[in-house]
């Protein structure tokens, strides 16, 4: 990492690759290419220290056990292990038909993904998942980021203006530095204004949903079991989390709700004790009595899929590539297979002396992306439009098809894997060995 001292005490720079966006894809995406020896300078407008506030967000993110490696290759799980709740096994059930867990029994039309089919022979538990809570993630970033030689993180800063022509892209900040670099990475997320500068186009359309999420504490285990059902409104999914150790009902899930835009307001607006039935009448008895702790957060639910997922000097990851619907919680994990991806795309390319930012390179790591990226993203949102009605004759078809589906064990196992982002070529960062 190159700098220059100015004036003003403010210095400028020149990196291998320059990131704008300092989240969770951004970050991670800092960690994964410094690994790999790439010089980097990660951007962001926010400051780092309100970034870590548990205010901040009171979200969780779903990590599949493929994009878990990542994170196990990179160093970082020993300190996120301790609030990764593990996901033992999945239930998917319609709502109508759903008696997921009650009195111990699970609908012969549901959906279910045991971990155990995972492990198989081995005497190591393979979780299909765990969730963590987003401060905890972003935590963990910014504590491995500030011991890294090879990254520089400029936050809060605001990018003036890029200029992605010629030999290397050059980036003005607010701040009054000036960056250069091979490439810059935009991972500012699904309103992208990297993409949008670029003119890179993208099919887009709003659903008429939100999704709501909060927390729930609880009085019976959860055993590790994520459920999701589906109602007239949209999924509802409940994700376990870690304990907390001290409150009364120290059992705790993840709720992300998804309801009609015209809906979810009123809901929202609604008392502490009136949500709470709300929750309870959609939760049912199984988890015991019940409690919101927490925010609530609301967000309204889009999608969108860029034509493009590069540029000259211009890589796009993350939610600036895609945005789809949170009913198979993907959305994160197609960042992660974006960055390691990405990481053996320029790591090849430097090894026998290309140029990182040229656009040959680049769309190795498009070719590599879009289909997979593209493939997921509309089956969500036929999902989405196939479960999110009350039509009789669908509803049952789609009972049926869970039913039979769960019967199949090469077809069972097969989503299992999808759902863990284990499937397809696979970079160096997620790879089974």
């Amino acid at each position: 990492m190159n700098s220059d001292l100015k004036p003003d005490g403010t210095a400028d720079i020149t990196a291998d690759v320059a990131i704008v966006g300092g989240g969770l894809a951004g970050g991670l995406a800092s960690l994964a290419l410094s690994d790999a020896g790439f010089t980097c300078a990660l951007i962001d407008a926010s400051d780092p220290q309100s970034m870590r506030e548990a205010k901040f967000d009171g979200r969780t993110t779903a990590i599949s056990y493929a994009c878990a490696r990542v994170f196990r290759r990179l160093g970082l799980w020993p300190s996120l292990a301790p609030h990764a709740e593990p996901i033992r096994d999945i239930l998917v059930t319609d709502g109508k038909a759903r008696s997921a867990l009650q009195g111990g029994t699970v609908s012969s039309f549901a959906l279910h993904f045991d971990s155990a089919e995972l492990s198989g022979t081995s005497d190591e538990e393979t979780p299909l998942g765990w969730v963590i809570e987003n401060r905890i993630l972003r935590n963990v970033l910014f504590d491995a980021i500030a011991t890294q030689e090879k990254i520089t993180l400029l936050a809060p800063a605001m990018r003036k203006s890029t200029t992605l022509d010629g030999a290397t892209a050059q980036l003005q900040l607010s701040t009054g530095q000036n960056i250069r670099a091979a490439l810059v990475v935009a991972a500012d997320g699904r309103m992208s204004t990297l993409r949008s500068e670029t003119k890179i186009k993208t099919n887009r359309w709003r659903y008429k949903q939100c999704g709501i999420v909060t927390t729930l504490a609880h009085e019976r285990d959860h055993d590790g079991i994520a459920q999701e059902f589906f109602l007239p409104s949209g999924p509802f999914a409940i994700l376990p989390m870690t304990q907390d150790p001290t409150a009364e009902l120290k059992h705790r899930s993840s709720i992300v709700w998804t309801e009609t835009a015209a809906s979810a307001d009123a809901y929202l607006a609604l008392s502490e004790d009136d949500f709470l039935t709300e929750l309870s009448n959609r939760v049912g008895p199984y988890l015991g009595a019940l409690a919101c702790v927490g925010p609530r957060w609301s967000h309204p639910l889009s999608f969108h899929l860029s034509h493009r997922f590069v540029a000259p000097r211009l890589a796009l990851i993350g939610d600036a590539a895609r945005a789809i619907h949170p009913i198979a919680g993907q959305g994160f994990n197609l960042g992660v297979k974006d960055i390691a991806a990405l990481v053996d795309t320029l790591t090849q390319a430097r090894d026998v002396g290309l140029d990182i930012g040229s656009l040959n390179v680049l769309e190795k790591y498009q070719s590599w992306r879009r289909f997979d990226s593209a493939a997921l993203a509309f089956s969500t949102d036929i999902l989405n439009r196939l479960f999110s009605n009350d039509i009789a004759p669908i509803r049952a078809l789609r009972t049926i098809g869970m039913g039979a589906t769960n019967k199949v064990a090469p077809l069972r196992r097969f989503f299992m894997r999808q759902a863990g982002a284990d499937i397809g070529e696979l970079p160096s960062l997620m790879s089974r060995d």
